[in-house]
């Protein structure tokens, strides 16, 4: 339904604010999960986009590079909770325009819900230590800001269930 891109920066930044934010993880963890994004996502990581950062302009400079591997790999989302920081009637001259999480993956279901719910049902099951119920798993995506997205998968916990 889509095609995942990110660059080695935006690992950084994201595994550097997980770090600061769950003491308790430890970095090698988050290396892991790098290595298999990578891996198992092809062509997901955008390389060659630095010489573009220094001639955007975003309200955080330190965002441009986000919008900098967007351009130079042709993407025309870039998903975030940040939206503040990508106005987009500027990504507009880019055509690319800035989505939140939960807009994105509300989105997703109303294309193809079937594929959004086996797709849940497959992260459900493999989500393993501790394993989660789906009633757990709602809530854990309720908490990371995503309401409407659960609202519109709550009503299909029955068939969650289903794994």
């Amino acid at each position: 339904m889509f095609r995942a891109k990110w660059s080695e920066q935006i690992h950084d930044e994201w595994i550097r604010n997980l770090l600061q934010d769950n003491p308790a993880i430890r970095p090698e963890q988050l290396d892991r999960v790098r290595r298999l994004m990578n891996a198992n996502v092809l062509d997901s990581v955008i390389k060659g986009y630095e010489p573009l950062i220094n001639g955007l302009e975003l309200p955080d400079k330190d965002d441009r590079h986000v919008l900098a591997a967007a351009i130079q790999g042709n993407a025309e989302t870039i998903v975030t909770f940040n939206l503040k920081d990508f106005p987009n009637e500027y990504l507009d001259t880019f055509d690319i325009r800035a989505v939140h999480p939960d807009e994105f993956l509300s989105d997703l279901y109303y294309i193809d819900a079937s594929s959004i719910l086996k797709a849940a049902q497959n992260h459900i099951s493999s989500i393993k230590n501790p394993p989660f119920t789906v009633r757990e798993y709602l809530n854990c995506l309720q908490k990371q800001k995503l309401p409407n997205f659960v609202s519109l998968l709550r009503p299909m916990s029955l068939f969650l269930k289903g794994v």
